[in-house]
């Protein structure tokens, strides 16, 4: 990718019944094509990728709340380069070469012009194991999200033949998020090296079974990275807004939002509970810190502690692992 003319950068537009690519060869965009976004429009569009004069130096694929898992993993198996950024992050992009228009086809060489001129990183093919594993967290956390919002209705149902129903209802949706944890043990079960992974994790106060499963499924990085490579893929490294002599506040921006929800959730709870965690969070609103800032902070440092534990395949020993895991 080193040739900028003879570089083939593809964007791939992607909605729940259609893909919208466009090849862009330099500055001249050389084709555009539509393909369904299902098994047989994801083998067409394999084929066009693989078939044209040039291969793909770059696709770049937008999130798109699930619709472009399927044909993102098709890629990236056919070892084809593929990142997935951000939608925000390629808006701005369009914003600031001056494009306002939004349709499909524009969506699509905005893209191929982002990967052109920003290079976002490849994804790698995820493994089937981690797929799966992922697909069942996803659907644990759908059912506990209607388990919260039946419950809330259930607090205001003034009908008894309603009432009973959210009950039966309620009951349901418990016996489901039991399979789904089972589904869930029993495939981590037959991983070694999952389940040591799992052990590792847990054994730090204050992150618990589900959370550590959302890590190994969502972020499977850790302790692959360094501590500012992984700080910026989660989201948790915070950024400077000064100009001048204006200082603003810091603010996290952008990475895994699923897995700052898990963090958040484990530094919450470890700010308590953890004896490490519980002084530094206690030092931070001495400092005057916000609470707010000070619970972000422990994520942060909470991330960091378990890559330096994974990374050194060691259960949780605070003399040994605080040292290397200092949050400034």
């Amino acid at each position: 990718m080193s040739d900028d003319v003879a570089a083939l950068f593809v964007g791939i537009d992607v909605s729940k019944a259609r893909l919208d690519c466009a090849a862009l060869v330099g500055e001249t965009v050389t084709q555009s094509k539509s393909f369904n976004n299902d098994s047989a429009g994801h083998e067409r569009l394999l084929r066009w990728l693989q078939d044209g004069e040039c291969q793909p130096g770059l696709i770049v694929v937008e999130a798109t709340g699930g619709y472009e898992s399927a044909v993102v993993a098709m890629l990236a198996t056919a070892k084809l380069p593929i990142a997935v950024v951000n939608p925000r992050q390629a808006r701005d992009f369009a914003k600031a070469t001056g494009v306002l228009a939004k349709t499909d086809a524009v969506d699509a060489r905005v893209l191929a012009q982002f990967g052109r001129a920003i290079r976002p990183q490849v994804r790698g093919p995820k493994s089937e194991e981690l797929s799966l594993l992922e697909a069942l967290l996803t659907r644990r956390r759908q059912l506990v999200e209607m388990i919260t919002a039946e419950t809330h209705r259930r607090g205001v149902a003034t009908s008894p033949v309603i009432a009973r129903q959210i009950d039966r209802h309620l009951r349901w949706l418990e016996r489901q998020v039991q399979a789904a944890d089972d589904d869930l043990n029993g495939m981590i079960g037959k991983s070694s090296l999952m389940q040591r992974k799992l052990d590792v994790l847990t054994s730090v106060p204050g992150v618990g079974r589900v959370t550590a499963v959302a890590l190994l499924a969502q972020l499977p990085e850790l302790g692959g990275l360094n501590e500012r490579q992984l700080s910026a893929l989660v989201g948790v490294c915070p950024f400077s807004r000064d100009s001048g002599t204006m200082r603003g506040r810091r603010v996290i921006w952008g990475g895994r939002a699923r897995v700052r929800a898990a963090l958040y959730m484990a530094a919450l709870v470890a700010s308590r509970h953890n004896p490490i965690l519980r002084t530094f969070y206690r030092r931070l609103l001495n400092n005057g810190k916000a609470k707010k800032v000070a619970l972000v902070a422990c994520m942060h440092k909470l991330l960091l502690i378990l890559n330096a534990m994974i990374k050194r395949d060691q259960m949780w020993q605070p003399a040994y692992v605080h040292p290397g895991a200092q949050v400034a």
